[in-house]
């Protein structure tokens, strides 16, 4: 069994490996340790992250995927949730988060099959249930800044984010060089959006 660390941010401003501390502590207090840690600044509520797919690839039957929280690995709708809930049943691998502490014995658990089956199935239903709050405080959030948006410019306060010109000379350059989106995402550190929107822009151009 292998213990593989899951970190996600939802945008470039945000640090994706906070949370490596305390996921390191969990599994030194247990006696463990994480085998390998992927990290992307991709949204929770879409299913393209390669990382997380990295991951799953990399999993044998038994392994633990560990996260800070549920709302790291999932603010997805219902049927993409689906989806996912059944890559990792097929692949076998056990969800461990810091904020479930019901999934916490899947990490150590070598009792008798009845009692796995038991901590399975209920760490399922919790699984199932923080998912869907995720997924509404998700929903709740992106409401709240619409209506927060549409008030600043009835105001003509409104401006938007500003662009982060250093980073897309960056993507630029990096795209320029033939190399892949996947490898300039790393490279720059920014989601694979913002490298789409670049390379967008570029065609564009030409």
């Amino acid at each position: 069994m292998f213990i593989r660390a899951y970190l996600r941010a939802s945008t470039d401003q945000q640090d994706a490996s906070r949370a490596q501390q305390d996921l390191e502590k969990f599994v030194s207090e247990r006696g463990l340790s994480i085998a390998a840690t992927y990290t992307e600044n991709e949204s929770g509520a879409s299913l393209k992250r390669p990382e997380l797919f990295r991951l799953l690839e990399d999993c044998q039957p038994g392994d633990v995927l560990l996260v800070e929280q549920v709302d790291r690995l999932s603010r997805l709708n219902a049927d993409d949730w689906e989806k996912l809930k059944r890559e990792i049943s097929e692949r076998q691998v056990r969800i461990v988060a810091l904020d479930l502490p019901s999934s916490h014995a899947m990490a150590t658990n070598n009792g008798d099959e009845f009692t796995g089956r038991m901590l399975e199935a209920v760490n399922a239903m919790l699984l199932d249930m923080l998912a869907a709050v995720a997924r509404k405080d998700y929903e709740d959030r992106k409401r709240r800044t619409a209506q927060g948006i549409a008030r600043a410019r009835a105001a003509g306060k409104f401006k938007g984010r500003p662009e982060d010109k250093e980073r897309n000379a960056k993507i630029k350059k990096l795209l320029d060089s033939g190399m892949t989106w996947t490898e300039v995402q790393k490279l720059a550190g920014c989601s694979r959006a913002t490298v789409a929107r670049v390379a967008k822009r570029m065609s564009a151009t030409i």
